[in-house]
């Protein structure tokens, strides 16, 4: 029984080093698939505008969701995407509608700049979005007053990707590309593959790639070559 059924005829089984494009997996929000764990963040994205408070942080791990929800936020809402260097205009921005910063506690921010920019989303009634690995207590936060409003935000968690959820992705990204992948081989990639959304798309385009370019079908021995390939020691067995 082969693995992955092959739904898109222009594929053959000779085709050669495949041409290197970007590929757009569907991401809007009927493209969002809910587990448990993502539930909270999706609720309060689909709420907007009657949030509990005009700021609200997604924190989660790395491959959790949240760059999905806030491209989703951000189509919804009409935000800007603000960045919180020293004199910053950000706060003009958000006088003006709602704004969105991504990555607070990789990329970093001037405590001046995201206190004016709280305090105008809250005196002309628009909203931030705020993305962030850590929670807003674990920020290096020296200014008191932003520490205050911080401490008003509302905060999602999301959690670690399960298995389930993995599944679905995984499916989903295949279908994406016209691909159709057997249930047991999608099993054994989650099985053995990083638990994160961003391992599930980094996996699924390098067994198209290397499929395509070596004109075979998507397998076992194929996906544990790229999880081998990823770190993934025990993807062999």
């Amino acid at each position: 029984m082969n693995d992955v059924k092959n739904a898109d005829p222009k594929r053959k089984a000779g085709e050669q080093l495949p041409l290197v494009f970007s590929h757009d997996a569907a991401s809007g929000r009927d493209d969002l698939l809910i587990s448990e764990r993502l539930a909270a963040a999706v609720s309060i994205v689909d709420a907007w505008p009657a949030w509990p408070s005009p700021v609200v942080v997604l924190a989660g791990p790395v491959g959790s969701g949240k760059s999905h929800l806030a491209r989703i936020w951000r189509e919804l809402s009409g935000a800007v995407d603000i960045h919180l260097e020293p004199g910053s205009d950000a706060a003009v921005a958000a006088a003006a509608g709602p704004v969105l910063f991504e990555d607070a506690d990789r990329l970093g921010f001037d405590d001046n700049a995201l206190f004016h920019v709280i305090n105008s989303v809250r005196e002309n009634g628009t909203s931030l979005l705020i993305t962030s690995r850590l929670w807003p207590m674990s920020w290096p936060v020296s200014l008191p007053d932003l520490r205050s409003r911080l401490k008003a935000a509302t905060v999602v968690e999301i959690g670690e990707p399960d298995e389930a959820l993995l599944s679905q992705v995984i499916v989903k990204l295949f279908a994406d590309r016209q691909l159709y992948i057997d249930d047991k081989l999608v099993l054994y990639i989650v099985n053995r593959m990083e638990r994160s959304l961003n391992a599930a798309q980094t996996i699924v385009e390098r067994l198209d790639r290397l499929a395509l370019s070596r004109g075979t079908k998507i397998t076992r021995s194929l996906a544990a070559e790229v999880l081998n390939e990823l770190g993934n020691s025990e993807s062999a067995d």
